[in-house]
């Protein structure tokens, strides 16, 4: 049998290679590497795993697609823009992930998605693959009419590659309920079909599944309070700081509030708002949702409870409970000594990848509870299963229901990944449990269908 440190050696000449082979895509290298260097416990106690190309066709996708966008601004200016979309693994089911609206898309960033949601979309224990889509298009400051063309001209290209038995799409970061609207409009228009079950995130009158919105937010929350269960305690009092300001933070928030703990800022590229009363959730949506205003509009209205720090980060305020749910590598190694310093007990990810892997170090080492994107983040692609489900029966189910449903699934994934890290020497180590976990599902399944 292989011993640990010979399967890391393997594994380290294999990161080296994907670098090598991935030249410019440093988020792609970084979820790499998150996942590899986890691996080494399972791959030695299971040799079929070291079977030669097993990992390296894991860590490649299956297919990469990289188009033009042609689209005309409302001054009759033709815009050209890149879109991409990368199916990263089918062995579970059709390809599962989002579509991300924002200029800084590229195929690394696309490509560290897709191979992250690889694992998350296992975890859910859903069959679904995972895959990841998106364009450098930024629909901040567009008109409906622009975000329009250009949702149409992105489709016209990507309607050839997807469906609902070959690759499914959501939103993202920029690709909310009106993007996605126009997005199925379009296909819909081409193909000559009712396929609701083709993306996910539509709205609740045509196809879409209650709970949808708000299920990423809920779903971390979720997680949050099943690691704290874990140590003995629940949420009810607990303070906590989320960033970001969209569609994660605002359900994060909410769900927060509905346990009884109490969330105190949120944050946007302009800086955050703290207040000390807690955020005013009808307040925020108004501002986010309806206006598409900034933060510091927030605490011109809230009044003296709340204040608007210009460039500055959440990490810096004191709180029991930390959950990052803007973007990736938002928290670094600074933000994360700052939260340590303030008696921080939890950090749960809302967001795709956003604590470095230096800051990831340091609150385990401080033994802060740390739960992992791809397990604590599921919440949002296991509800747009759901919806795939619903789709498929032609029928929808209650809030009640499918908010049942998530808050199992989400228990789930904790269970899962806190049995998998003690299984394999690594108790207390969401990172380690959720990376084995939702490799052992897709190796084995890579395995029993052959090398293809």
């Amino acid at each position: 049998m292989t011993t640990r440190s010979e399967t890391q050696t393997t594994l380290d000449h294999l990161l080296t290679e994907i670098e090598h082979r991935n030249p410019a895509q440093p988020e792609f290298h970084q979820a790499a590497h998150e996942v590899l260097e986890t691996l080494a416990p399972v791959v030695a106690a299971r040799p079929e795993y070291a079977e030669p190309g097993l990992i390296e066709r894991l860590v490649e996708p299956e297919r990469q697609v990289i188009f033009r966008v042609p689209w005309q601004d409302d001054q009759g200016r033709v815009r050209v823009n890149r879109g991409f979309r990368v199916e990263f693994n089918s062995a579970l089911g059709p390809y599962k992930g989002g579509l991300r609206f924002h200029p800084s898309v590229n195929l690394g960033v696309i490509k560290f998605l897709g191979f992250e949601q690889i694992f998350k979309n296992a975890l859910t224990g859903l069959g679904i693959g995972g895959g990841k889509g998106g364009s450098d298009f930024d629909p901040h400051g567009r008109s409906d009419a622009e975000v329009m063309r250009f949702c149409q001209s992105f489709m016209t290209e990507l309607y050839r590659h997807i469906g609902e038995h070959t690759d499914v799409p959501a939103g993202d970061i920029g690709v909310g309920g009106r993007e996605i609207g126009y997005l199925f409009g379009q296909y819909r228009r081409i193909t000559n079909r009712w396929e609701a079950g083709v993306l996910t995130g539509k709205g609740q009158g045509w196809g879409g599944s209650l709970i949808r919105p708000e299920a990423t937010g809920y779903g971390n929350v979720l997680f949050a309070a099943a690691m704290l269960r874990e140590r003995g305690e629940d949420l009810e009092g607990q303070t906590a700081v989320v960033s970001g300001s969209g569609n994660v933070a605002i359900y994060t928030i909410e769900k927060l509030t509905a346990l009884g703990a109490n969330a105190i800022t949120c944050s946007d590229s302009s800086g955050y708002v703290v207040d000390e009363k807690g955020i005013d959730l009808d307040l925020l949506k108004q501002i986010k949702e309806v206006e598409r205003g900034r933060v510091d509009a927030y605490a011109e209205r809230r009044g003296a409870s709340a204040r608007f720090v210009p460039g500055g980060r959440v990490w810096e305020v004191p709180a029991d409970l930390a959950l990052p749910s803007a973007t990736q590598n938002e928290l670094d190694e600074a933000d994360a000594e700052a939260l340590i310093r303030n008696g921080v007990k939890a950090v749960s990810e809302g967001a795709n990848m956003p604590t470095t892997p230096e800051a990831v170090h340091l609150l385990q080492k401080a033994g802060v509870a740390f739960g992992p994107g791809k397990a604590a983040n599921a919440g949002g692609v296991a509800v747009s299963a759901l919806e795939m489900a619903q789709n498929h029966a032609r029928t929808s189910w209650t809030a009640t229901r499918v908010e049942e449903e998530l808050t199992h699934i989400m228990n789930d994934i904790h269970t899962t990944c806190h049995e998998t890290a003690e299984r394999y020497g690594a108790p207390g180590d969401y990172v380690t449990g959720a990376n084995i976990a939702g490799f052992e599902r897709v190796a084995d399944a890579m395995l029993a269908q052959g090398v293809i």
